[in-house]
């Protein structure tokens, strides 16, 4: 068990989903922190999450929501996420009930180990196209960015809080994971990878396949290489 721990997940109209992440979360963090609070991060959604975020909060102290207005991205999302978080170390996952969160307490048995401890899915419950999609950028980001990170989009990830407090992240998009361990390997942080086990989507809808969110991120890649590159020479 650890002193404190920040959980939070962001939501782009995860209405069907909210209340559950929420619950099971209130499950697990007892027994893992002997502090927790849970953090959600509405991005700007158009159906109930932010209702329904606000009366969760509203039923238990240890639930906070932080609002954005419009839909800012996934990126944004993760770093309003980061900045709310108060506790000693942070967790954060994705709001579609993808992963089981009781795998936490794996992740929590490591942590005062390493300043990080990442997942990667063992049996990515995804359709072949964005599986493909994966593995494509996850050998682009290795070529470019020499990381050793098995799947670097795994939003299944437990860090030591002081990690942001040097490590300060830019993107707004999908490539904040990218990011986020290009910079925390460059500052020489420890991490260690575990396996986690990945479920199908069963509520919402997925939007890291879509042309706009995908386009985006190689946009933000080129800009973020061009940059590391240039504070490298």
């Amino acid at each position: 068990m650890i002193s404190s721990l920040s959980a939070f997940f962001p939501a782009h109209n995860e209405e069907e989903n909210v209340e559950q992440m929420c619950n099971a979360l209130r499950i697990v963090l007892p027994n893992v922190a002997g502090d927790f609070e849970i953090i959600i991060v509405n991005d700007g959604s158009s159906d109930k999450t932010g209702k329904i975020a606000d009366r969760l909060a509203a039923e238990d102290e240890k639930i906070r929501v932080v609002h954005h207005e419009r839909n800012l991205g996934y990126g944004a999302a993760i770093r309003s996420g980061i900045k709310a978080c108060k506790k000693e170390y942070l967790f954060f996952t994705d709001g579609d009930n993808q992963f089981d969160v009781s795998q936490l307490s794996l992740f929590v048995s490591l942590i005062l180990n390493y300043d990080g401890v990442i997942g990667f899915r063992l049996n990515r419950q995804d359709n072949l196209a964005r599986k493909a999609n994966a593995w494509a950028w996850n050998r682009l980001v290795q070529w470019m960015f020499g990381l050793k990170v098995r799947d670097i989009d795994c939003a299944f990830k437990l860090f030591h809080r002081k990690v942001f407090e040097q490590v300060q992240l830019e993107s707004s998009g999908a490539m904040i994971s990218t990011e986020m361990l290009v910079k925390i390997k460059k500052s020489r942080y420890r991490l260690h990878e575990i396996g986690v086990l990945h479920s199908p989507r069963l509520a919402g809808k997925q939007t890291g396949a879509n042309l706009q969110v995908i386009l985006r991120a190689f946009k933000e890649l080129y800009r973020f290489y061009l940059k590391m590159r240039g504070e490298g020479e």
